[in-house]
């Protein structure tokens, strides 16, 4: 059972490399620093924002509008940082 927290406490650190990622080229297509119309980075882009937008969806749909300001990745990897650092440790605990 430890063996499947450490695998699982390794996703999410993929997964705030995800999150990260998303954000910076977001930001990198919206100031004209690189391409939004060049396929391949479209399609990077694209599959960014399908393996993140599920979980950032309701977390924005909860939070009152900020205007232009979008601060529920923040509040992911928040979460993120929680389960890896508090959730996953205790269970481990648990289990040894």
């Amino acid at each position: 059972m430890v063996e499947l927290l450490g695998f699982i406490n390794y996703l999410i650190y993929l997964y705030t490399i995800v999150i990260l990622a998303s954000v910076i080229m977001s930001w990198l297509i919206n100031f004209g620093v690189i391409n939004g119309y060049n396929p391949t980075i479209r399609a990077i882009y694209d599959s960014l924002q399908a393996m993140t937008e599920p979980l950032l969806r309701p977390i924005r749909n909860a939070m009152p509008n900020f205007g232009a300001i979008d601060i529920s990745p923040i509040i992911l990897l928040l979460a993120c940082f929680f389960v890896q650092s508090v959730v996953i440790p205790n269970l481990i605990k648990l289990f040894i």
